[in-house]
């Protein structure tokens, strides 16, 4: 295969990797959040990060397209300081990263509430302020959660096709990435190139959950 067949895997890696240390640096606060705070709309809040694990992949891409397109407030303001979302990669890792959060929220949520509060509390009678007790005690008991969040929102990023599909769309060496070249080699019945990148995907995605599965399987 020609080496510029190979450009939607460079994107796809791209796109996947920025999505995820998007999603780790929202996810993680936001699920420590769920875990210990108990707030008016807590429910809510945790229902609503959930969401894109059930609305249809088109029906997310197309929130994320009239949120962040030419006609939306927020999508003027970012063409006016010369950074549109829409149709350009930052795009395709918006929504490969708002499908994936939900992995993160979840995974690392139930990793905050496996930790002992007791252990917490005799860091409180030390004089350990709260900050430090997030650092020193909490976030290294709920590692093995983090990594496997971290894994399964990688896999889960780099297989996204709906909601990339309609908010970056489909330009070869701009947006196209690989489960959007697969679809292509499909549809021009180019069934041995397809079976390749079928094949690299599913090694990758495959070997991320094992290592998700394995993490999980020792946390509990």
């Amino acid at each position: 295969m020609a080496d510029a067949n190979w450009a939607p895997l460079w994107l796809s890696l791209q796109v996947t990797i920025t999505a995820t240390l998007l999603v780790l640096a929202t996810g993680v606060p936001l699920a420590w959040l769920l875990a210990r705070k108990r707030f008016p709309g807590r429910d809510a809040l945790g229902a609503f990060a959930m969401l894109p694990l059930v609305l249809p992949p088109t029906v997310l891409g197309y929130y994320l397209l009239v949120t962040l397109g030419a006609q939306s407030p927020l999508g003027r303001w970012l063409a006016t300081i010369g950074f549109p979302l829409v149709f350009t990669w930052r795009g395709a890792v918006i929504a490969a990263a708002i499908a994936a959060f939900p992995l993160m929220v979840e995974s690392v949520r139930t990793g905050f509430e496996g930790v002992d509060p007791r252990l917490e509390g005799v860091a409180r009678t030390l004089g350990r302020s709260e900050w430090a007790i997030f650092w020193r005690v909490t976030l290294p008991l709920t590692w093995r959660s983090i990594v496997a969040g971290t894994a399964l929102t990688f896999a889960r990023a780099l297989g996204d096709f709906g909601a990339t599909l309609m908010v970056a769309g489909n330009i070869p060496g701009r947006t196209q990435t690989m489960s959007l070249y697969i679809y292509d080699l499909v549809q021009a019945n180019r069934q041995d190139e397809a079976n390749e990148m079928v094949l690299l995907i599913t090694v990758l995605a495959v070997t991320l959950l094992a290592v998700a599965r394995r993490i999980n399987r020792r946390v509990v």
